[in-house]
């Protein structure tokens, strides 16, 4: 599947991130590409290049893997790297997670070893702010190394799982990266006479460098794991309005379509979308409480619909204002 038709189907799903959407297509068709060439024995050894999604929590990071998953037909599973750090036999549960991916495999163990694993919250593998690294944290960096970068691990089935060809993606929030990135980034000696050298400058200067995962709080070894960098954007209202509505799975199709499933018909006006992104804005949690915010809105209807069958379309014109119920026309 080329980049491009990757991107098209992921736009099916996830709303913006245009630049993290190319970036992580074109990361995958290259890995899939080196797959083959592997399969193919090649006399050019290709080597895996894993990935690094930096962004605000709920701006779509583990949705934007799922999807990808999906689209690509293989197995994917996520982990959280603040519950590996909190366990003592961090290799016990790589194990699970891998063991997960088979499972997800339906037991394929070629299909397993294609596979794409999601591990979020790296960021909080640092140590805290004036305190060298946490052990614990750095524990988990090292223990990944070897799995990320391609080794057959044995599981408590019984079987090897060879992590070559599986996909690591690294998600995070990383707090605070902004601030080294304003600091060690000055490319203004490149020349901005023309227009695309000032598209030039810009990318160059909104890029992450390995040195500032290091200053942040990654070992060294860990961030050179992950030499494909896409960062996500802070969303705001517009986009926010646009997840709810816009996507073939969004929250208001969804909901019409079970009220359509008990013969109703539902309209939610536009303000109403603008008033729930407010709010999700205001919660500083992205899209994760839109859904919250949505659900709350709609159980009264939902509670209603299903014991009054002559209601045919339900409107809500506000948030904070009570839905209004329509019956069928009056025979003509």
């Amino acid at each position: 599947m080329k980049p491009s038709e990757i991107v098209r189907q992921l736009n099916e799903h996830v709303v913006g991130q245009d630049d993290a959407k190319k970036i992580l297509a074109v990361a995958v068709y290259s890995h899939f590409k080196r797959t083959a060439a592997r399969q193919a024995e090649t006399p050019v050894e290709l080597v895996k290049s894993n990935i690094l999604l930096i962004g605000p929590t709920g701006t779509g990071k583990t949705l934007l893997c799922e999807t990808l998953s999906r689209i690509l037909d293989v197995p994917f599973v996520t982990a959280d790297a603040t519950t590996l750090a909190q366990t003592e036999f961090v290799g016990a549960e790589i194990e699970a997670i891998l063991q997960r991916l088979l499972d997800k495999a339906g037991g394929d163990l070629d299909k397993a070893q294609r596979g794409i694993v999601f591990i979020d919250e790296v960021d909080k593998l640092k140590a805290p702010a004036g305190q060298g690294r946490a052990a614990s944290g750095e524990r988990v960096q090292h223990a990944l190394l070897k799995i990320m970068e391609g080794a057959p691990v044995k599981l408590n089935s019984g079987h090897y799982i060879d992590t070559t060809q599986v996909l690591f993606i690294c998600g995070g929030a990383f707090v605070g990266l902004g601030d080294i990135l304003a600091r060690t980034h000055s490319f203004g000696f490149i020349s901005t006479s023309a227009d695309d050298s000032q598209k030039i400058l810009d990318r160059l200067n909104a890029r992450v460098k390995p040195t500032d995962l290091y200053e942040f709080g990654l070992i060294p070894e860990f961030a050179g794991r992950l030499p494909i960098v896409a960062r996500l954007q802070d969303l705001d209202r517009g986009m926010l309005v646009r997840i709810m509505v816009e996507p073939k799975n969004s929250i208001y199709n969804q909901f019409r379509e079970i009220l359509r499933s008990e013969g109703v018909e539902l309209l939610i006006e536009a303000p109403v979308f603008e008033q729930i992104a407010d709010l999700a804005i205001e919660y500083k949690a992205g899209a994760r409480s839109l859904r919250g915010i949505f659900e709350e809105m709609i159980t009264p209807v939902l509670y209603v619909v299903p014991d009054n069958p002559s209601i045919k379309r339900v409107t809500i014109p506000s948030l904070f204002e009570e839905a209004r119920f329509f019956g069928a026309p009056a025979a003509g």
